[in-house]
């Protein structure tokens, strides 16, 4: 194991290639560049592939809920959900926001946790896939994450702690790097993809930050030269976002249909994609029919392993439905306003395709997200 050579990755969540090429984002400081396909999902699933190497459907991360009445940590919500009343009450967003904390520290999750626009009545019969800690060893076992593998080789190494302001993060990384401290750092930054949710497209808003950043990773850069010790600088993104170009309304398709959420089907209904569990004969074609016309389609069983979110146990639904690029779900499990910007979409759209910028060439054998790990933990 060589630890001569410093390697600093730079993950900033949805500093896209658009926006990479739009603002000409350090092409002095970091010459080699790719465009990169972005994992099929959202961030949720990004962030477990960039910490594996791996796709959903190994890792088991999609979204954040699944239909799992069996195995659902929520069971005792039950007793909870009837007092919760009136349910418009309960579905304002500080309201929801405070009470997922509290569901948090009750349930013991170390990961990232919010209720969003989900029914609390339907709980007790839905799984959430993030409760632990991503990024701290184990927090993906039995699958091997970036913690378990740079401990496992002996390197001293640095990850950001997600809980902290991005200011705070490159504050500590810079102080490490200008001490020669660390073999190995992995540094997290989500604020821009907050931002571009907002404000996709608006250049007033983007441009200042994406110079912000700029002059951030100038300065991470030379704490690295302080620190005297040979390195490789590189920055990379999980996805870009796409403008909103529509909305369609699921929930009232469905009720239209007459069936019944967890009697005749089960759903869990994102930003971009429908997610679907039969549970009754008839349920299937009664949804299909209420969904013609959507745009967007039903993604085959090609179309799933191609993308990495095929599993035999049909955890992810037994049938999904993705929206067209910039068409969003309104309202869905995740609220009930469209944002300006969402990702999500087909990997093939545009707007959704990450970036890889880096002080040294680009390996040949990374053109997707999942391809990251092999290289922050060669030798």
């Amino acid at each position: 194991m060589s630890k001569d050579v410093v390697k600093v990755f730079v993950f900033v969540d949805a500093l896209g290639w658009e926006q990479v090429e739009r603002y000409s984002f350090l092409r002095d400081l970091l010459p080699n560049r790719r465009k990169i396909e972005m994992q099929f999902g959202y961030s949720c699933t990004a962030i477990p592939t960039i910490l594996t190497g791996e796709r959903p459907s190994v890792h088991g991360h999609l979204a954040f809920y699944d239909w799992a009445p069996d195995r659902s940590p929520f069971k005792a919500m039950r007793l909870l959900a009837p007092l919760l009343r009136p349910r418009s009450f309960w579905r304002r967003g500080r309201v929801r926001h405070q009470l997922s904390k509290l569901i948090k520290r009750l349930y013991g999750f170390t990961g990232y946790f919010q209720l969003y626009g989900v029914p609390v009545e339907r709980l007790p019969k839905l799984d959430y896939c993030e409760k632990k800690d991503l990024f701290v060893s184990g927090g993906l076992a039995p699958v091997k994450n970036l913690a378990d593998v740079w401990s496992g080789q002996g390197l001293k190494y640095h990850i950001s702690n997600w809980r902290l302001s991005e200011d705070e993060n490159f504050r500590r990384a810079s102080e490490l790097f200008r001490k020669g401290a660390v073999d190995r750092a992995f540094v997290y930054s989500a604020a821009f993809d907050a931002l571009q949710h907002d404000n996709v497209g608006r250049d007033d808003v983007l441009r200042p930050k994406v110079e912000k950043y700029a002059d951030t990773i100038r300065a991470l850069h030379a704490a690295l030269v302080e620190g005297g010790r040979p390195f490789e600088l590189t920055v990379f993104s999980d996805h870009g976002m796409t403008p909103l170009r529509g909305t369609v309304d699921a929930p009232a398709a469905l009720a239209k249909t007459g069936l019944r959420w967890g009697e005749d089907y089960a759903s869990a209904i994102d930003s971009t994609m429908a997610r679907f569990w039969w549970l009754k004969d008839g349920a299937r074609d009664k949804v299909k029919d209420a969904f013609a016309g959507f745009p967007g389609h039903w993604l085959d069983e090609d179309e799933m392993r191609r993308h990495g979110i095929f599993r035999e146990d049909h955890k992810f639904g037994d049938e999904i439905f993705l929206a067209d690029a910039g068409v969003q779900f309104c309202p869905s499990d995740m609220g009930v306003k469209p944002l300006n910007g969402m990702h999500g979409f087909d990997p093939a759209d545009k707007d959704s395709c990450a970036a890889w910028l880096s002080t040294v060439p680009v390996p040949d054998s990374v053109s997707r997200v999942c391809d990251y790990f092999p290289v922050m933990t060669a030798p």
